[in-house]
């Protein structure tokens, strides 16, 4: 009530409406999903989720980069630590050396995680426990092997991936065929390995040599750098779960491949990861696209998210 004259604000039986049929629906029900059999294909999965949303994004995802590896486009995979430690290696390998994904970036926590389920099949210790004695990060086998590979490189074009690679190639690792680092060498492929001096555990081993770690990461960042002038309309770039690293070293390879002359524009950007943070939508997604493209935002636990895609990914490929 108004106080003094006694009318009403908010009179009910003077509110307007409007007709259904002039009202634009966003959901119906061609949108909906619906119950998968037992027994069905990736496809009838794919088909039974709802036209709506993160559903939709996830088809826009495979089918981008399926379009990608049928007309010769790029697919630039930049792959975070938790990625590997998750278990996705096996499934990203299969990737490669279907010619689907044509290059990828690791950070360095990522190329350690790597390194070592090659060498001995595991991974990822207890930093809670280790931390307290002051022994986290030093595994004595990691990083005086990791380091020597970085002082045996000799090649001036070679960076950190293809070092540690050929390194793990020539150890016979047990594990070589779940490796990306040997994947990416077997296949001819760049693998770079971008490093934050300080941020990774072999940094603390009495052999690190910061002059040796920083050329070689440098070299990387020319080498991904290459890769990145090669986007195009036909081109995707996937950033799996790198929060900080990768997203800024993408941007900073953009920024330079146009400064010399490329456009890379019109491409697919994706990002794929637990929770959506600050640079991959800004480095990734948005800044990069600004010129021409589209971009996508996939939120979900890695180890489920990651399967699926590439599930159908290799399924459309198999369709023809």
């Amino acid at each position: 009530m108004r106080q003094g004259d006694g009318k009403r604000r908010i009179a009910r039986e003077s509110v307007r409406t409007v007709p259904r049929a002039e009202r634009a629906w966003k959901v119906r029900r061609e949108h909906l999903g619906r119950a998968v059999p037992a027994g069905s294909t990736v496809s009838e999965l794919v088909d039974s989720l709802p036209r709506i949303l993160a559903a939709d994004g996830l088809r826009a995802a495979a089918e981008a980069i399926a379009r990608a590896r049928r007309e010769g486009g790029s697919v630039i995979a930049l792959v975070g630590a938790h990625v590997v430690k998750c278990g996705l290696t096996p499934l990203m390998c299969d990737l490669i050396r279907r010619r689907v994904v044509t290059a990828v970036a690791m950070n360095g926590a990522g190329a350690i995680h790597d390194y070592e389920l090659a060498r001995w099949g595991e991974t990822s210790e207890d930093v809670d426990a280790t931390l307290v004695e002051g022994t986290f990060g030093l595994v004595e086998e990691t990083g005086r092997e990791m380091n020597a590979a970085f002082e045996r490189a000799t090649n001036p074009d070679a960076g950190m991936g293809e070092t540690l690679g050929d390194a793990l190639i020539a150890a016979r690792a047990p594990f070589l065929a779940d490796s990306l680092l040997a994947a990416g060498r077997e296949a001819r492929i760049p693998v770079t390995v971008h490093v934050a001096l300080g941020t990774d555990v072999i940094h603390q081993h009495p052999t690190a040599r910061g002059d040796l770690i920083g050329r070689l990461s440098m070299e990387d960042f020319r080498i991904l750098g290459d890769a990145v002038a090669d986007l195009d309309e036909r081109g995707v770039v996937v950033n799996l779960g790198s929060a900080v690293i990768l997203p800024e070293v993408f941007l900073k390879c953009v920024s330079t491949a146009r400064n010399l002359g490329h456009a890379v524009s019109g491409f697919t950007a994706i990002n794929i990861d637990m929770i959506q943070h600050y640079r991959p939508l800004e480095n990734v997604l948005r800044r990069p696209t600004l010129s021409g493209g589209r971009a996508i935002a996939l939120t979900g636990h890695h180890e489920i998210v990651i399967p699926l895609l590439a599930a159908i990914v290799t399924d459309i490929l198999a369709s023809g």
